[in-house]
């Protein structure tokens, strides 16, 4: 019988392609190791001054709230925009059309929009950021791994193999072997 999956939390911003990294290699990890992987959007202008995603990152905040099982998919179509395909990420027509790449219908994408200017979008980002900034964050990525009673911050995309460790889990390089079939 397996273990109760360990918590991991990812504190991220589509403005990093650092957290982008880190994204990528945790969500293809998630069913290869035994964790529980919750995506938590931050803001890294709250950690780091003068950062230009806050619309970006209001938007993911409400798919959060709402539509959690798009997450993944929207911020990655985020960041396939402004680091693959050099495309904005800050104007609504911009995150509408990510969002519906996604696979959001214009409908839902449209209704998140709105809510992202609500108060409760608001705080809930803040909420986050400060939680990240509370786990010791000074930038983003931060992957927060819940061990044995035990909670660990981790900075940065390129500790994979630390985390793998921390888990006694093993690390087989960002694109495991199971993922290399399907690639």
């Amino acid at each position: 019988m397996r273990p109760v999956p360990r918590t991991l939390e990812l504190f991220y911003d589509v403005l990093s392609p650092y957290s982008w990294l880190g994204f990528e290699v945790l969500c293809r990890y998630q069913n290869i190791w035994n964790i529980n992987l919750q995506l938590r959007p931050s803001f890294i202008g709250g950690i780091m001054k003068d950062s230009g995603s806050l619309s970006a990152m209001r938007f993911l905040t409400a798919v959060n709230l709402e539509h959690p099982e798009m997450l993944e998919n929207v911020s990655r179509e985020l960041w396939m925009r402004i680091w693959s395909r050099d495309e904005d990420i800050t104007q609504p027509q911009s995150i509408l059309a990510a969002a519906e790449k996604a696979g959001m219908s214009a409908e839902q994408a449209q209704g998140l929009l709105e809510k992202s200017s609500t108060s409760k979008v608001k705080n809930q980002l803040k909420e986050t950021t400060e939680a990240a900034c509370r786990y010791g964050a000074f930038g983003l990525p931060i992957t927060v791994a819940h061990v044995d009673g035990q909670t660990h911050m981790i900075f940065g995309s390129d500790r994979m193999e630390l985390l793998a460790y921390l888990l006694g889990e093993k690390w087989m390089g960002p694109v495991p072997p199971a993922m290399n079939a399907r690639l």
